[in-house]
């Protein structure tokens, strides 16, 4: 049965990527509070993020087997909510183990909903014939932006991190409802040989060339997610809404980058676009490192269109 609103097959993708990214983002912005309530250092902290890139991993590689027996549609309906509802949980663990554990299963749920997205956006393109895939994650930076303004606003406000993280339950569970509930799988790209799938695959060496490439740009898009509103707090002593909106700022340039990715890379190399983002990346880098004003901390260049397909904790 489906319901909500009808949508083409790439605005589906779309508003999925966003209401996803919206559902896990709200965390962020509320770092500052979670580690004063807590009172513990920045390493406990990120030893206790840490669970949900594990978590993700653990599910990117061995969810996609019961993801197909389950079905793409109710995986991607109930998780997306579930990510939530899990995240609203653990912003009540009394101490950093408790988080590391409650962030477990929220990471299972983020590495099934990025197959399920992916492989979503891949389909898409194949049966429309052009690329939305940057432009897909475009939208999963501005349900961070999102994300980023909405937490911001409410430590503003003084609402505390348990009942801003309650109140993004029922809002993911509506957008889901309204946006995805006509959404119905693309067929897959090539016809199934009838073989069965590894369950582990070796890698090729250009998929280890990638991979290297990529990782340095991972490694700061989740730095910059995870620990910008922190930064913003600890080091220029700023306040709870401008601490959520570098988180915001953060998402909002690197959404506009890659809603013009497709159409910029169509027009110029791969590897060149790689080159002057990557380039564009270490300044980013040595501009917060030697800021001196928030303004300037806040407006480093984006990590471009890196895939957001786990958050790193360090």
């Amino acid at each position: 049965m489906t319901f909500g609103l009808k949508l083409a097959p790439q605005h589906r993708v779309y508003a999925g990527f966003a209401i996803y990214s919206f559902a896990m983002g709200n965390i962020f912005p509320r770092l500052p509070d979670i580690k004063r309530a807590m009172a513990i250092e920045d390493g406990t902290l990120g030893l206790s993020l840490i669970g949900t890139p594990i978590g993700t991993l653990t599910a990117l590689t061995l969810a996609t087997p019961l993801l197909e027996r389950v079905g793409f549609r109710p995986a991607l309906l109930w998780l997306v909510p579930l990510i939530a509802l899990v995240y609203s949980i653990a912003v009540h663990a009394p101490g950093p183990v408790a988080l590391f554990l409650m962030l477990l299963p929220v990471g299972l749920m983020i590495g099934s909903v990025e197959i399920i997205l992916n492989v979503e956006a891949d389909r898409t393109e194949f049966l429309l014939k052009r690329r939305i895939m940057n432009r897909a994650h475009s939208f999963w930076s501005a349900g961070f932006f999102g994300a980023g303004l909405f937490g911001g606003a409410m430590a503003h406000l003084g609402l505390s991190p348990q009942l801003h993280l309650a109140l993004v339950v029922p809002m993911v569970a509506v957008a889901m409802a309204l946006f995805l509930g006509g959404f119905e799988p693309a067929p897959a790209r090539f016809a199934a040989t009838g073989g069965k799938a590894p369950m582990l695959a070796r890698p090729t060496l250009p998929i280890l060339v990638l991979v290297a490439v990529t990782l340095s740009a991972m490694l700061l898009e989740g730095a910059s997610i995870d620990w910008s509103a922190i930064y913003m707090r600890t080091v220029f002593d700023s306040g709870p809404f401008v601490a959520g909106f570098t988180v915001a700022l953060f998402a909002f340039s690197q959404a506009t980058t890659r809603f013009f990715a497709d159409s910029f890379v169509d027009r110029h190399s791969p590897s060149g676009v790689a080159h002057v983002l990557l380039t564009a990346m270490a300044a980013g880098v040595l501009i917060v490192f030697s800021s001196p004003l928030p303004p300037i901390g806040a407006s480093a260049p984006p990590t471009g269109s890196a895939s957001p397909s786990s958050r790193s904790a360090c």
